[in-house]
């Protein structure tokens, strides 16, 4: 059986979050303090203007990053009755009312100066500012709280056999509330860390509800996860063996021959949200404690500089070149002296897969794999890369192979792309 780590520090500005698999890095999520990002956060915002072309309403979302940005709302991401009393500076109602299924347009739905509670739901990329639906989603490792929602929705990957009617049952008697969203490693816990879960989340929503109703507008209500939170819901149910913390003491800490004493703020926080979210962890969860750094020990740096490189050496042989362009990413695999172009295409399949998750690449890549011998082997590839990006918890699609062999796929774009994270 895999051994499963997290390991986390502080570097400088970056706070970092390494998932080792049998000591490989399989997973990483950084957070930038000059570049903080926005994905998760709960705003309370005002409409700024009515975009009429592109049906939609850029919100003014404060100085939630230090400085007055706005954001875009689609109509289809607006959901009413929006306001107590109709009056511009009336308080936003918590409710799941949808527009009908003909969508309404923009203007019959908002108007300037409305607040509105949001959520970011993709970062800000160029010159566009950041992606808001008014569907708020509190994720968990095994539950996903949708507050203005009154279903239990079930995750595809569990299927449709009784055991996932079994498991909708037990979320319904469990869960404080309505609104879930059942991930795939619920069927893998016990009903107390589902029940545990379900009543976090839901008093994380009551804070934001009752947040919301009072004070001044706009404003950051609930900031999104940060890196080391990130990293322990999207392994869901797949617990680390091991959550170490390299995080220097606060001021006035010990230490005693270079080791060092106490939880830093880091440390501490982890622990409380564990507390509160992953009671199941709070064992697996310490403090590095040797002189030299947990990253150096582990040699994470340079697996962190090699994801910046252009080309990357595939495990059996051959390589894969990998570069972004402004409209998509395109990924050419070279056989290198290998022989098979199956074979080197298979394991060019994984690594994408890998790569992709690591650098956090979003939007269209295309794959230029090797020519090969027979439309059986490259139905074998598609396969392969279907199912090695299964468990990416970024929603992504494999369209297939065009008549020129190129494979096109989508990632979902979720916060910054790694590169532009640790540019200088």
């Amino acid at each position: 059986m895999s051994r499963l780590e997290l390991l986390v520090d502080r570097d400088g500005p970056l706070t970092r979050a390494a998932v080792l698999t049998d000591g490989r890095l399989t997973d990483l999520h950084i957070d930038h303090a000059g570049r903080p990002s926005l994905l998760g956060a709960v705003i309370l915002g005002r409409v700024e203007r009515i975009a009429t072309g592109l049906n939609g309403a850029f919100v003014d979302l404060g100085n939630s990053l230090g400085n007055g940005i706005s954001g875009l709302l689609p109509a289809a991401d607006v959901r009413r009755p929006i306001l107590d009393d109709g009056q511009p500076h009336s308080r936003p109602q918590f409710n799941s009312h949808r527009p009908g299924a003909k969508q309404a347009p923009i203007g019959a739905l908002l108007r300037t100066g409305q607040p509105v509670l949001v959520q970011v739901k993709a970062d800000a990329a160029g010159a566009k500012g950041p992606s808001l639906t008014m569907d708020i989603t509190l994720p968990g490792r095994f539950l996903v709280h949708a507050p203005l929602g009154r279903d239990i929705a079930m995750s595809k990957r569990l299927g449709s056999g009784p055991e996932r009617a079994a498991l909708a049952r037990r979320i319904e008697q469990l869960a404080t509330g309505a609104g879930w969203i059942v991930r795939a490693g619920a069927a893998q816990v016990s009903d107390e860390l589902l029940a545990a879960e379900s009543e976090a989340l839901h008093l994380q929503w009551r804070a934001i509800r009752d947040d919301a109703r009072a004070g001044s507008v706009p404003r950051l209500l609930h900031p999104g996860p940060d890196a080391p939170t990130r990293a322990l819901i999207e392994q869901g149910a797949a617990a680390p063996d091991a959550i170490l913390v390299d995080d220097p003491p606060p001021a006035g800490g010990i230490r005693i021959g270079g080791i060092k004493i106490g939880d830093g703020p880091l440390l501490s926080s982890l622990r409380d949200w564990c507390g509160h979210h992953a009671p199941d962890l709070l064992l697996r969860l310490g403090g590095h404690t040797d002189a030299q750094r947990l990253f150096d020990l582990r040699d994470l740096d340079s697996a962190i500089a090699e994801l910046l490189d252009v080309r990357v050496p595939l495990p059996l042989g051959g390589s894969l070149v990998i570069e972004r362009t402004e409209a998509l990413t395109v990924v050419d695999v070279n056989a290198g002296e290998r022989g098979n172009p199956l074979d080197v295409n298979l394991d060019a399949a994984a690594e994408i897969a890998r790569q992709l998750r690591l650098r956090n690449v979003g939007g269209i890549v295309v794959v230029d794999f090797v020519n090969m011998r027979s439309r059986g082997d490259a139905e074998r590839v598609l396969a392969a890369l279907s199912q090695a990006v299964e468990s990416d918890p970024v929603q992504t699609q494999v369209y297939g192979m065009s008549k020129l062999g190129l494979v096109e796929l989508t990632r979902a774009r979720r916060g910054t792309p790694l590169a532009a994270l640790l540019r200088p």
